[in-house]
């Protein structure tokens, strides 16, 4: 029997047991399915990452407190407090380095603000008077705090565009008063509706002075990161090295072995998060793998009833002349034909879904790629035949070392 006879003869098969060859392909399916949707929401979640980083600019700079290798971050982005960056450190970056033009240090904290009967919870940040040229950013009604009054710890704040709503509804709330742990605090501006940008929502938080921040506020003396901008993007290396140099001398290290500090360019920063969610993708693949593994011992299994159920099938063929290859080949054909299916069945779920997953993104305002790569539906296709191969081994070796005398009295 060829190939073309064993194909027609299998598919008779599948159809005249329709349940059974959906419940065996539901193994592959499901696993199919969940390595196309973790490869393909990863790398949304990656491109949403890179994208929301690369809108920042090319020419920022960011300094994170703590020792970092070159491919791994530093301590404090696992949340560990490290306080070795102080303002006085940022201070000394713009005056001593001319290829910076701007700085801004940041802490953080969240409370729920109140004004009036009104309250709400969200993020409070005190960052430097220079944040808005850093961020290349813009306050839609009202002001942004001047040096003075960062100088001065004066208790002023500017609202995110949703807290602005969340608080005032349709009121003008510049000149209002709003209550932050327990210290009251002059709205003098309102900032332009931003979005998220760099895993966070911008317009979901409230700006104060850094130092207001630090001793109202936190109780602290310290910056969590800082961002600096670069007069050119052709300049970032040179700056980059220079502020190495310079925190050494202030921090008194002598081998950059010991450094307590981490500096690095955009595009360093790209390479690293590139890094850090490719190896999180791949971990997330093995995972979603075991599903396949599963699948297929289920396939195993079901295969090796139906040796069971059709050993007087097999008999008969064995006594016309069918040899022991000819049944392994068709029980092989068999298992790969059904692996192959529902892996089929499992790649058009998993682009649905994540085409799905992407679109729900994109509606909740993210910049979120729909991305299914080639290479997954090689690998969804390539791992469905293989499955069926290996596990479907077994069983056609079992079939074709049947006695065919004792098979066909097999009842």
């Amino acid at each position: 029997m060829n190939i073309l006879e064993n194909i027609h003869s299998i598919w008779h098969v599948i159809g005249r047991n329709k349940i059974r060859s959906f419940l065996t392909m539901l193994g592959i399916i499901i696993g199919v399915m969940a390595v196309i949707i973790v490869m393909s929401v990863g790398a949304g979640a990656q491109s949403l990452i890179l994208n929301q980083v690369k809108s920042m600019g090319s020419n920022l700079v960011g300094i994170l407190p703590g020792k970092a290798d070159e491919k791994g971050p530093p301590a404090s982005v696992m949340g560990v407090v490290i306080t070795t960056l102080k303002d006085d450190d940022l201070k000394a970056l713009v005056k001593e380095i001319p290829y910076f033009t701007a700085v801004s240090g940041y802490v953080k904290g969240t409370d729920t603000v109140t004004w009036g009967d009104q309250q709400t919870d969200t993020n409070f940040t005190g960052v430097n008077y220079s944040y808005i040229d850093v961020e290349d950013t813009k306050v839609e009604i009202g002001r942004f705090f001047t040096e003075d009054e960062e100088k001065g710890n004066a208790r002023v704040a500017i609202l995110g565009y949703e807290v602005a709503k969340d608080l005032f509804l349709d009121q003008n709330p510049i000149g209002q008063q709003i209550k932050i742990k327990k210290t009251y605090f002059n709205i003098i501006g309102v900032m332009i509706k931003r979005g998220t940008s760099g895993m966070q929502n911008q317009d979901d938080q409230i700006f104060v002075p850094l130092t207001t921040a630090q001793k109202l506020l936190l109780g602290i003396d310290h910056v969590s990161f800082a961002r600096l901008k670069v007069d050119d993007a052709k300049n970032v290396d040179n700056a980059v090295e220079q502020a190495k140099v310079l925190l050494r001398e202030r921090h008194n290290i002598d081998n950059p072995e010991n450094d307590d500090f981490s500096i690095r360019s955009m595009a360093q920063g790209l390479e690293a998060i590139t890094s850090i969610t490719n190896a999180l993708k791949m971990f997330l693949v093995a995972v979603a793998a075991i599903a396949l593994v599963v699948g297929g011992v289920g396939i195993m299994n079901i295969m090796l009833a139906a040796v069971q159920e059709r050993t007087r099938e097999i008999g008969l063929r064995k006594a016309v002349g069918a040899k022991n290859k000819n049944i392994i080949v068709q029980f092989l054909i068999e298992s790969v034909m059904i692996t192959s299916i529902g892996g089929l069945i499992g790649i058009i779920l998993g682009i649905l879904i994540s085409f799905i997953v992407a679109k729900v993104a994109q509606g909740m305002g993210y910049d979120w790629d729909f991305a299914v790569s080639v290479s997954s539906v090689f690998l969804g296709c390539f791992v469905s035949v293989g499955v069926g191969l290996v596990f479907g081994i077994i069983p056609a070796r079992k079939a074709s070392r049947l006695n065919p005398i004792e098979a066909l009295r097999y009842e």
